[in-house]
């Protein structure tokens, strides 16, 4: 403005009008002023063409009084210790004072609004469509750019407080007519978080300031509340959250945007239940694959919670992330020596029913199983135990699939699935970018338990095998015992991998039936006679039987006649036929008597040959009784350890043994570490079968060096399997071959050159 007297006039009523044009920091609308004042004002500015000078003036001076002094002590409050606190009227107050200073300003934006129209100002700033939103706006812009990083702490705090009051039964200790926020029986907690909302939502804050709040404490709240349901409970909840979710969060979400006019509130709050349902379920998927390796080792008690987490998959979009945490889990709980195999294949076997019911087409199933199976690949002891759990008695889930009917198909068709065509769902988009894809749809879908197992090695033999070894071992152990129950487990087995395979079996069962007819047709002989030492022999074809372990013993001579008899009695009664015995093995009921104690034990034919010895002698040397025995020293000190432990026998001095008729109670009870004898198995070793089917096919190799002169070892291997692999011979691979020819060659049996073999001149 120019100097004029008449614009000195005009500024000193526009400050008198307009306050807040004073420098001051305060500022009274309360100050009276003429009708004809504001009209001598408005006619001044208008001739002058100053009117949206003014208005930007006035703008400019609340824009600075925001900034300046109002902004700055709303924040201030956001500074004090006492926001930790779960109160609500820190944040109340706060609000207060933002919202008394706003009224203030709004009232000084009224009267611009009134200066406006009598100087019909068209522009409005910052193109709103009135002044009072314009005010608005200058407030959310001024208080969103001074704001402190951590003031959500404090937002978080005030509305957590206000949803404990929305769910107080979900906090146990607040009684139905007790407040959440502040534990009294009346009070104005409600009524404060109210005007809250409400002077948030009349300033246009509402959404600017606490929305994020209201989105994180939403996430948190709901995660909250799922991990407190799912710990250590594998129930189904995905119905009750929903219903909480709707009941509860939702219910709270549309009282707080109650108050705000300037959204759509049922858009809005449809908008929220969309993403917090969609949250949920993510939440929840989450939740439940970090706990899946429990859910799974627990099937089929947790058959609830994988229901629930099949119907969230197909909304979440987590199958990726729970095959990776569950094949993360397998390899580090469960994939490990510190796991005995018989427990790994029972977490198997869970893992495979569990994930049957996640994923019927088998795609999850074969991602994560995939470890497991090169992991029980590497074990040893993997066959065997699979076998024993088939056979064993008591319930067991191996032995539950062994009574399914439908047998072990290694070439199950692809068009199994196409009877049921009407049903027909194609396998997800995982099954082509499956790293290990199978080779059929069918091998996916219908494969069971034991079909797996078998896949792990690709055939039958080794089961097979395993179970004639596991056969033999309890037919020797348990001559007396009744037969049938073996039988009704070979009928079951061949259900699954043949009958075919499963013939030499049959021959062993056949064998245990005729030694119990042959036994009692040599006792009826008249000229047969036991009553030195009475015998019950098992006879066996030993082409069908696995190899036996091999140790030589001389049995004592009571025996050793005894059993010379049965020969003959045997040669009597079959004609050319004789019988080729294996001293070592077998079973020996005795009953000891000493002086002051009696013992009936079940012992093997080496221990009941050692007492017999003593019972001719008190005393025996080591060196002395291992030449009679026809047994090396370690074995015989051995065995005769188990008598020591017994109180039957004693060492008196180094390598000299006793009878010790009278227990001495005043030795301490001395536990050796001996093998029992029904522990050991009387069958060969595995690689003890594997050198000896080697050294058979070893003549095949001399006889075709000297024909051919000279092979490579994948010709040798070739012809092997054409001539050599039959029968019981299993069949080994190039790289197994070849460590056996290399052995020939350190021999010097063979020649290695230029990758032929050849036999030395």
């Amino acid at each position: 403005m120019d100097e004029s007297p008449d614009s000195k006039k005009a500024w000193a009523l526009s400050q008198k009008i307009f306050p807040i044009l004073n420098d001051f920091s305060t500022c009274n609308q309360e100050d009276t002023f003429f009708k004809s004042q504001f009209e001598e004002l408005c006619n001044y500015m208008q001739a002058n063409g100053l009117q949206d000078f003014l208005q930007q003036l006035i703008i400019n001076q609340v824009e600075k009084r925001f900034r300046d002094e109002i902004v700055p002590a709303f924040w201030s409050y956001f500074q004090k210790s006492e926001l930790h606190n779960k109160d609500l009227n820190q944040f109340y107050n706060a609000v207060k004072s933002l919202y008394d200073n706003y009224k203030e300003m709004d009232k000084i934006t009224s009267g611009l609004e009134l200066f406006r129209q009598c100087t019909h100002v068209t522009k409005i700033p910052y193109n709103e469509k009135t002044i009072n939103n314009a005010l608005k706006l200058i407030l959310k812009a001024t208080v969103l750019a001074q704001s402190p990083l951590n003031y959500q702490a404090v937002t978080l705090s005030f509305y957590e407080t206000a949803l404990r009051i929305e769910d107080v039964d979900s906090y146990l200790g607040f009684d139905s007519g007790h407040c959440a926020a502040c534990d009294q029986d009346s009070c104005n907690c409600l009524h404060l978080l109210q005007e809250t909302n409400r002077k948030l939502s009349e300033m246009n804050l509402l959404e600017p300031l606490v929305g994020q709040t209201f989105t994180n404490l939403s996430h948190k709240y709901i995660y909250t509340h799922i991990q407190k349901m799912c710990k250590d409970n594998y129930d189904s909840f995905i119905t009750r959250l929903e219903t909480w979710l709707h009941t509860v969060v939702i219910v709270w979400l549309r009282k707080m945007y109650s108050f705000d006019t300037s959204i759509c509130l049922n858009e809005a709050m449809d908008t929220f239940q969309t993403k917090l349902v969609n949250y949920l379920y993510n939440s929840y998927t989450k939740i439940r694959i970090n706990q899946l390796f429990n859910i799974v080792i627990e099937y089929p008690e947790s058959l609830p919670a994988l229901e629930d987490i099949r119907l969230c998959l197909p909304r979440t979009d987590l199958k990726p992330l729970l095959m990776k945490k569950l094949q993360r889990a397998m390899e580090t709980r469960l994939l490990h020596h510190g796991v005995s195999t018989a427990d790994i294949l029972t977490a198997y076997v869970a893992t495979i029913k569990s994930l049957k019911v996640l994923d019927p087409t088998g795609v999850l199933l074969e991602s994560v199983t995939d470890p497991i199976h090169q992991y029980l690949r590497e074990r040893e002891d993997t066959v065997r135990c699979v076998m024993s759990s088939l056979t064993e008695e008591g319930p067991n889930d191996l032995a539950e699939e062994l009574h399914k009917r439908g047998a072990v198909d290694e070439n199950i068709n692809v068009e199994d699935g196409d009877d049921d065509w009407e049903t027909w769902t194609p396998d997800p988009i995982e099954a082509a970018v499956s790293p290990n894809p199978p080779k059929d749809v069918g091998s996916r879908r219908n494969v069971d338990i034991i079909s797996m197992l078998v896949d792990i090695y690709g055939s039958n033999e080794l089961f097979v095998n395993e179970y004639r070894n596991l056969l033999a071992d309890r037919l020797l152990s348990q001559y007396t015992s009744d037969t049938e129950k073996e039988i009704r487990y070979l009928e079951l087995l061949k259900l699954k991998f043949g009958d075919s395979n499963l013939h030499f079996c049959e021959v062993m069962l056949k064998d245990v039936v005729d030694s119990k007819r042959i036994n009692q047709r040599i006792k009826e002989d008249s000229e047969y006679s036991e009553s030195i030492v009475p015998l019950s022999t098992l006879i066996v074809s030993q082409q069908f039987w696995p190899p036996f372990k091999e140790e030589k013993l001389e049995l004592h001579s009571k025996v050793a006649e005894q059993i010379k008899q049965f020969t003959a009695g045997f040669e009597t009664l079959k004609g050319s036929r004789t019988l080729c015995w294996k001293n070592h093995l077998g079973v020996v009921n005795i009953e000891i008597e000493l002086n002051d104690r009696t013992f009936n034990l079940s012992v093997s034919p080496m221990q009941a040959t050692i007492l017999m010895h003593f019972q001719d002698k008190d005393t025996w040397q080591l060196e002395e009784l291992s030449n009679v025995m026809q047994c090396t020293a370690s074995l015989l000190r051995r065995k005769i350890s188990f008598w020591i432990s017994h109180g039957i026998l004693s060492e008196t001095s180094i390598d000299m043994f006793s009878v010790q008729n009278v227990e001495n109670k005043n030795l301490a009870k001395v536990v050796f570490c001996d093998e029992d004898f029904e522990a050991e198995s009387a069958m060969a070793s595995v690689q003890d079968q594997k050198d000896e089917e080697f050294q058979n096919i070893w003549t095949y190799i001399v006889g075709m060096l000297k024909n051919l002169d000279s092979l490579p070892l994948d010709r040798i291997h070739h012809m092997l399997k054409m001539f050599a692999f039959q029968g019981l011979t299993t069949e080994c691979s190039p790289s197994e071959l070849k460590v056996f020819l290399d052995r020939k060659v350190r021999k010097r049996l063979l020649i290695f050159s230029n990758n032929l073999y050849t036999l030395p001149k």
